[in-house]
């Protein structure tokens, strides 16, 4: 069995030792001591380091890392890989939420420069020479996070065009169909849409994770639904649509009438 000294872990792994020490102290990264106190690690380190910068690159938490690594320690990968959706749907609708927030901030930017790029008033600078941005801020409230990839424009719904097949089979298919109508069973209020559903929640930024997580996971293999998630301190929507040669699947999910 291969053992590290610290200097030779942070060579091997390329993380610095000081790294190496604080991920002791956060408890990611445990060592053994030699009768000298000098800090040893195993083989295992290596993996459980490329787990950690791994999940650091996804933008997980220390404590979200050291939850996983704990599960991870079970040796189910499947374990893993069930805990780690939500997270990354989490990340993946505060992702959204930036754009759509530094988008707004782009605008305004764009509406400062060009008062600025006109012709300045004679004499010192006034409430109304555009050196001091009196209009609103952009708004800083919950913006809709549209997880369908084909939703390019309003207007171009390319998902109504793709075939209404599903590449998913057998037991797949029913571990899918029954994890729909797990997180379905905790809707509020349903609602008929256009070509689809509004199903309400309680507002709730887990059940949020996990309904994008689902449907991020649908989107592989039925990339004729559309899905729109919204969030908001008070409520949480999911809308589905899918074209009519899939109003049979949207029934069998989501309770539509076909």
């Amino acid at each position: 069995m291969t053992i590290y000294r610290i200097s030779q872990l942070a060579e091997r792994s390329g993380v610095p030792a000081t790294t190496l020490r604080f991920y002791e102290d956060a408890g990611l990264l445990p060592a053994d001591r030699t009768l000298s106190g000098y800090r040893v690690y195993g083989e295992d380190a290596v993996e459980r380091l490329a787990f950690i910068s791994s999940a650091k690159l996804l933008g997980l938490a220390l404590e979200e890392i050291r939850e996983l690594l704990d599960v991870r320690e079970e040796g189910v990968c499947a374990s893993v890989r069930a805990r780690m959706l939500p997270l990354v749907a989490g990340r993946i609708a505060e992702t959204y939420g930036r754009i759509a927030e530094l988008r707004a901030f782009s605008a305004h930017l764009t509406g400062v420069h060009t008062e600025l790029a006109g012709p300045a008033p004679a004499g010192a600078c006034g409430p109304d020479c555009g050196c001091t941005t009196t209009g609103p801020a952009p708004a800083a409230g919950p913006m809709p996070i549209a997880l369908s990839p084909t939703r390019l424009a309003p207007d171009v719904e390319p998902w109504r065009d793709v075939p209404a097949a599903c590449t998913l089979g057998g037991a797949e298919l029913g571990e899918r169909t029954e994890e729909w109508r797990q997180l379905v069973g905790e809707a509020e209020g349903r609602e008929e849409i256009p070509d689809g559903v509004r199903l309400v929640f309680p507002a709730s930024a887990e059940l949020a994770g996990e309904l994008a997580a689902l449907a991020v996971a649908e989107q592989g293999c039925c990339a004729f639904f559309d899905f729109t998630l919204h969030l908001t301190p008070t409520a949480l929507q999911l809308e589905v649509r899918a074209p009519e040669s899939a109003a049979g699947m949207l029934a069998d999910l989501f309770g539509v009438p076909a």
